[in-house]
């Protein structure tokens, strides 16, 4: 499969037969997630951008502008086009869509970091390592792990588990007792009184993040810079551009892959490729203790979110932020649409 990369400041022009539209945007930048991640330190409720009063907010701001994003990409996209949502909450945002009836997924950096972490320990090539996940993205799970096939997770559960509790934050009893690798944001979930006394303490990632954006504009300024920064590996995001790109390649390819990305739920992971659609495997169902810690509160908000962007909206003319805002203006949001196109 060839394909052309295309730029453009018109939104319109980018969408127009574009085979993937990879959406990766902030509304209100960096200061709109400090005040997220910060105004519920005051009520004593841990600040996060994508759980708790922090990513009801983020979400509130962020599914309007992404479904009217998908409403223009529907229209101008080329034949079996998929929109990619890497914007958080992407659980959320996946949903939205989803629930609009769009041809989307949505995609995270938890599991490709997972899959990275685990070849690194393991000495072996990434290709060969694939994740089980069940969950609403970053109240998530992963219930096994295989390596060519062969599953290990009660391999690493045994031989690595020291290093899969400082990678998620649980201990290893807990870990042990689960039979399962939590999501490193299930610590949201399950520790939010360690996670708010340390954030009381060191302040929140939104500030870290501010600051290290700011040296890496300042780094950037300079034109004889032709290698990656190092601050850039203190951003956080990593392997977005992998995972991306492994998930664009496996839906073009004929050869079915087995990916985690956010689709319907039915007890299911995903394959994707060419053949075979995009498709489900089915997997084990979740046992009592998984299943709450996936259902109840947490699919319970993300509906309320996506129901309340029925109220009335500012009129958005461009939601990436590329030609102007009419009517009363949102908060811009920072990042956009990438378009790949046949």
């Amino acid at each position: 499969w060839s394909s052309d990369v295309c730029s453009s400041d018109l939104l319109e022009e980018a969408l127009t037969d574009a085979a993937f539209c990879l959406v990766q945007l902030r509304v209100g930048g960096q200061a709109a997630r400090l005040r997220d991640e910060t105004i519920p330190l005051r009520f004593g409720i841990l600040g996060q951008e994508t759980t708790g009063p922090g990513g009801f907010a983020k979400a509130l701001r962020t599914v309007p502008v992404v479904l009217a994003l998908a409403e223009r990409y529907a229209k101008r996209a080329a034949p079996g086009g998929w929109l990619i949502d890497f914007t958080n909450p992407v659980g959320t945002v996946a949903q939205a869509l989803a629930d609009a009836g769009h041809r989307s997924l949505g995609l995270c950096n938890v599991a490709i970091g997972l899959q990275r972490e685990i070849a690194g320990a393991l000495g072996i090539e990434a290709s060969r390592v694939e994740l089980e996940s069940v969950g609403l993205n970053h109240a998530s799970w992963f219930r096994e792990v295989r390596v060519d096939g062969r599953p290990v997770l009660a391999e690493l559960l045994r031989d690595h588990a020291d290093r899969i509790a400082d990678e998620t934050g649980w201990s290893r009893a807990e870990i042990e007792a689960a039979g399962a690798i939590p999501s490193y944001y299930q610590s949201f979930y399950h520790h939010p009184e360690r996670i708010l006394a340390e954030q009381q303490a060191e302040g929140t990632r939104a500030s870290e993040v501010i600051e290290i954006e700011r040296g890496l504009l300042e780094l950037y300024a300079d034109p004889m810079l032709v290698e990656k920064p190092a601050l850039l590996s203190e951003r956080g995001g990593a392997w977005y551009s992998e995972a991306a790109l492994e998930l664009v390649e496996a839906l073009r390819s004929p050869v079915g892959r087995t990916l985690v990305v956010d689709v319907r739920n039915g007890d299911a992971h995903c394959v994707v490729g060419e053949r075979r659609g995009l498709g489900a495997d089915s997997v084990r169902a979740n046992g009592d203790a998984l299943r709450r810690t996936i259902c109840g509160a947490e699919a319970d908000l993300e509906e309320v979110i996506i129901e309340a962007p029925a109220l009335p909206q500012p009129a958005v003319t461009n939601p990436c932020g590329l030609n102007g805002v009419h009517g009363r203006r949102p908060p811009e949001p920072v990042g956009g649409a990438f378009a790949l196109k046949r």
